[in-house]
């Protein structure tokens, strides 16, 4: 049996948002600095092997007793940025999601109700000593969901097909499969605000309104030179390679949008349609596991 920290843990996908280092105070600054130099530096499938490893002790340690001192980096345009793990922020956050995924008696079995009282009273201990702590990453399993693709545009699109893939290929993403988008903030807000405009003319109200109302104010909390990434993460490697290749969700959110902002319900139908029955078919390979 392979080893936790040998195995690709796929079907996880995040947003992201990589902050310049002059974001940070100090020490904080200073430490981020000397990691971005380092060359060892872990990748998304470390940090969800870790994860499950956590997992794995009984009882199990569904957040970790740590804050994690990682983060991931890029230099874009000379411009060293950020995007800190919170692993343990982000568990604590997970974990209050739990029961609205799970029925009770798998959640029970998974994690004990002792566990979950224990880390619930942790997160509201820490939480009163740090009101104003949010997420660099936000994460989602089996989907993107679909204001996500707000954020984006169809030309930010990058896909790297990976080992031995083509677009008529059935087999699936593999190793170095990559489909993901970036943007500056400054456009992912612009984009927000206008999509709010157009669904509020169009609609009263609903999830994608709720949504998007939330990613926007997330976005506020970071510093305006940062790069928001939409990752497809692990997903790629549960999608045959033709699925991804043909995958332009960016671009049917934003037609369907534009098609409500002038008032041609039957284009928004039809993007919307395009949509459903994409990721229609990524949930029914959800079941099949």
């Amino acid at each position: 049996m392979p080893k936790v920290s040998s195995v690709v843990v796929p079907y996880a996908t995040y947003l992201r948002v990589y902050e310049p280092l002059a974001a940070f105070p100090e020490p904080e600054r200073s430490h981020w600095a000397r990691y971005a130099r380092r060359s060892d530096r872990p990748s998304y499938q470390d940090e969800l092997r870790r994860s499950l490893a956590d997992l794995l002790p009984t009882p199990p340690v569904p957040v970790p007793v740590h804050e994690s001192g990682d983060a991931f980096v890029l230099d874009v345009d000379g411009v060293v940025r950020v995007c800190p793990w919170r692993t343990r922020l982000r568990g604590w956050q997970a974990l209050g999601d739990l029961a609205e995924e799970l029925p009770e008696a798998v959640l029970d079995a998974v994690l004990p109700p002792v566990v979950r009282r224990q880390a619930a009273q942790d997160y509201e201990r820490w939480l009163a000593g740090n009101p104003d702590a949010r997420p660099w990453i936000r994460t989602a399993t089996w989907q993107v969901p679909l204001n996500w693709f707000v954020l984006v545009s169809d030309e930010e699109r990058e896909y790297v097909k990976g080992d031995g893939g083509s677009e008529n290929s059935t087999d699936f993403g593999g190793d170095g499969a990559v489909l993901r988008y970036r943007t500056p903030m400054v456009q992912a807000r612009r984009r927000v605000a206008r999509a709010l405009r157009a669904l509020r003319n169009a609609i009263d109200e609903g999830p994608l309104i709720d949504g998007l109302v939330d990613i926007g104010r997330w976005l506020e909390e970071f510093h305006p030179r940062s790069l928001v990434e939409l990752d497809y993460g692990g997903l790629v490697h549960a999608l045959p390679a033709g699925d991804l290749e043909g995958d332009h969700s960016a671009a049917d959110v934003a037609e369907g949008i534009e098609a409500l902002r002038l008032g041609d319900d039957a284009a928004a139908g039809e993007a919307y349609g395009r949509l459903v029955e994409r990721w229609r078919a990524v949930r029914d390979r959800r079941s099949a596991n």
